[in-house]
């Protein structure tokens, strides 16, 4: 039962998950878009107004009128909103499913005790302590050297050094599934954090400055107009990278390479290049920037590189390869029928544990001869195609006995 609930609170938390980020990334984009399309106007009123760029859009059959105030508005005539619970709401939905799924089972799904044999415990600790000092390390970098001459570059050198740093270390510890995604929440830390700890405390200053009717310095607020619009456009670029951490943990062929950390680090390192075209192409249809092209060039060319790097080559046939589990024949060199009860004797050594009378995890169980064979087709996807089962490879499968229960699967 407890398996059961726990299947229905990752459903339910994955699918409010995935409805906030939409809602968070989406107006990010817009926001975005905005502020490479606004033109400063011409009409006297507007400037009066203190207007710094505009323009006009169509959408739902009706007209809008997006405008821009540097720091404020002389005077604000309706409700004001405020874009921050689609980032509180996103990061919280986030870390509840990472809880569910990953804190709550940390010996089955952080630890991967070929790579760190440590307790439960000390990897969730590990886990939370990634996403912590991440933030601190990088909040630091953008206030030391943020607004330097040439900050942003030294900044973004020094985030992508950080970045890769920590997509080494937690492959290293962590299995490889759960490492992706850690890097992703990662970031998605920061980026929420971003908006808790910097651009909404400082749009509220701006605010209470301007409604307070006490004098202030227009200067003064600046200050944080600027840092905020920094980080902001820090998440615009995290926002791909994250993405693809969250979704390659449905993809097993990334994340059991052997050289997984550097494929994370590239596949997020061509999100960031490919938002950058969308992010500059603007500026280029306003005359303000360079054909932005290259970009997404760069990008593609890494992912092609990627892709041509994993292609899976010619190998020997699985009956010839070798093992040191001696307990088991690598080939039977029978029928199906035949070979049927040396699979089900592997099934039950490494797979009953979390399929069996005790435990069902997704409701499979395969603990009896009918069951493996009802769920033969999805053995052969999961153990020997994706090879994501058992997790982590907690119960030590051996690959001859991957090689058997192909040859069984293939032969039904």
């Amino acid at each position: 039962m407890e398996a059961y609930l726990l299947d229905w609170a990752n459903l339910l938390l994955r699918w409010l998950h995935v409805i906030t980020a939409i809602a968070w990334i989406g107006s990010s984009f817009y926001f975005v878009f905005l502020d490479n399309n606004l033109v400063k106007p011409k009409s006297p009123d507007l400037l009066e107004k203190g207007v710094d760029g505009a323009m006009w859009a169509v959408h739902g059959g009706g007209f809008y009128n997006p405008q821009k105030y540097m720091v404020a508005p002389k005077k604000i005539h309706t409700e004001l909103h405020w874009f921050y619970w689609e980032s509180y709401s996103t990061w919280l939905s986030g870390f509840a499913l990472f809880t569910v799924l990953y804190l709550w089972n940390a010996g089955t799904f952080l630890v991967d005790k070929s790579l760190m044999d440590w307790s439960a415990g000390a990897a969730v600790a590990a886990a939370l302590g990634f996403l912590v000092a991440f933030w601190l390390i990088y909040d630091r970098i953008c206030r030391w050297f943020g607004f330097r001459e040439n900050g942003e570059r030294i900044v973004g050198v020094l985030v992508l050094i950080v970045v890769a740093f920590a997509s080494w270390l937690a492959c290293q510890w962590f299995a490889g599934r759960a490492a992706f995604l850690l890097v992703g929440a990662m970031l998605a830390t920061a980026m929420s954090a971003n908006v808790f700890f910097w651009i909404i405390p400082g749009q509220r200053k701006v605010v209470a400055a301007m409604t307070s009717g006490a004098p202030y310095k227009a200067a003064d607020l600046a200050v944080h107009g600027k840092r905020g619009k920094q980080r902001s456009v820090h998440n615009t670029y995290f926002t791909l990278p994250v993405i693809f951490a969250m979704l390659s943990n449905h993809y097993a062929f990334l994340y059991t390479h052997r050289w997984n950390w550097l494929i994370l680090i590239l596949m997020m390192l061509s999100g960031a290049l490919i938002r950058q075209f969308f992010v500059q192409r603007h500026g280029w249809r306003h005359g303000r920037a360079a054909h932005p092209w290259p970009w997404a060039a760069a990008g593609v060319v890494i992912i092609v590189a990627v892709i041509v790097g994993l292609r899976v080559l010619p190998q020997e046939n699985p009956k010839k390869i070798a093992t040191t589990d001696h307990s088991t024949p690598v080939s039977t060199g029978k029928s199906s029928k035949d070979s049927f009860p040396v699979v089900q004797a592997i099934i039950t050594q490494r797979c009953t544990n979390c399929h069996g009378a005790d435990l069902q995890f997704k409701n499979i169980r395969l603990d009896s001869e009918p069951a493996i064979r009802a769920q033969a087709q999805a053995i052969y996807q999961q153990v020997v195609v994706l090879r994501q089962m058992p997790l982590n490879n907690a119960t030590g499968i051996t690959e001859a006995e991957r090689a058997l229960i192909q040859e069984w699967a293939e032969a039904r």
